[in-house]
């Protein structure tokens, strides 16, 4: 019986590795919607659907972004300035895709614009310091999304979220987390609605990969910054040593954790745009898929226990120890 459904298992996995082998046709008529491009996943993304023969329109926040692009990409690669909080910006965009795209329609938008900071424990912060990061990373998506779903509905296209393994689990404070959370929520709302256009919703959930989203001066810097501006009493709750301690533990961390081959997730989500049946669901890298995860779905109590197993304790917590 055990051979029976090791044998089931195994058709079902190379089932579905030939069914995920099927790519779209005509590449070179469909066109890609792409923000954040001017570093990290979606500058690589790109070139790379620039290479697979997609046209590709890539939303960058800077000139240099756009310049440095268009020098390694061919004449199919159109870049538009873009800023995801700014509905003036969205609007020009769209309205210039709306003018190239014609009545094909937009095959797919890829929104992975995103920022990190500020990350801290939720006391260092004001309600203010969590609204920038959920401009970018929530409203952006679902602004920018929004604006060219007409389009995509009438190509019967794709939308592709960049969320986060931290949009399953919240190991730390800061609008971060909250911002990934509230991508998955639009995510699926969004794929239930979809589904009688013939649109796909998909989302890709990576781990730890080094970006300038995970750039350990950044955060530290960001850290650093709070701690200074910080009232007394909190700082003396945290302990006087509580921000070095803190910095040397994200360094160690961010150094074993960190995985520098961006291709893991930019191959996902060029399968995302690209594969006649794409997955739901992405979750690219080891730490996403064997330990964040699986952590998600553990009883609360044991999920804690894990994450707090190593973090950086406050003094008011080592005095009570």
């Amino acid at each position: 019986m055990f051979l029976y459904i090791l044998g089931f298992v195994a058709f079902l996995f190379l089932y579905r590795w030939f069914r995920e082998t099927k790519t779209v046709p005509n590449v070179s008529e469909k066109y890609v919607y792409i923000t954040g491009c001017d570093t990290g996943f979606g500058n690589l993304l790109a070139r790379h659907l620039d290479k697979l023969g997609f046209r590709v329109i890539a939303g960058c926040y800077t000139e240099k972004g756009e310049d440095e692009l268009k020098k390694c990409s061919s004449d199919r690669l159109t870049t538009l300035h873009l800023d995801v909080t700014n509905g003036e910006s969205i609007s020009k965009a769209t309205e210039f895709i709306k003018s190239l795209v014609g009545e094909r329609g937009l095959w797919a938008v890829v929104n992975n614009a995103g920022v990190s900071v500020p990350s801290a424990p939720n006391d260092w912060l004001t309600v203010d310091d969590f609204k920038p990061m959920i401009e970018v990373n929530l409203y952006g998506v679902i602004a920018v999304t929004l604006s060219v779903l007409p389009l995509i509905k009438k190509a019967k296209g794709r939308v592709v979220n960049i969320a986060s393994v931290f949009g399953r689990i919240s190991p730390f404070g800061g609008p971060y987390c909250i911002s990934k959370y509230g991508v998955e929520a639009f995510n699926d709302s969004l794929r239930m609605n979809m589904t009688a256009f013939g649109v796909k919703v998909l989302c890709i959930e990576p781990g730890f990969f080094k970006t300038s989203v995970t750039d350990v001066d950044l955060i530290d810097k960001n850290l650093r910054r709070l701690w200074d501006k910080l009232p007394q009493d909190v700082r003396d709750d945290y302990g006087s040593d509580y921000m070095d301690r803190g910095s040397v533990m994200l360094r160690e961390k961010f150094s074993k954790m960190l995985d520098g081959d961006l291709m893991k997730v930019v191959n996902c989500m060029a399968h995302a745009v690209s594969a006649a049946h794409p997955r739901t669901r992405y979750s690219p890298g080891w730490d996403a898929k064997f330990f964040w995860l699986p952590v998600s779905y553990m009883p609360t109590c044991i999920s804690d226990r894990l994450l707090l197993k190593d973090a950086v304790k406050p003094k008011v917590a080592l005095m009570q120890s």
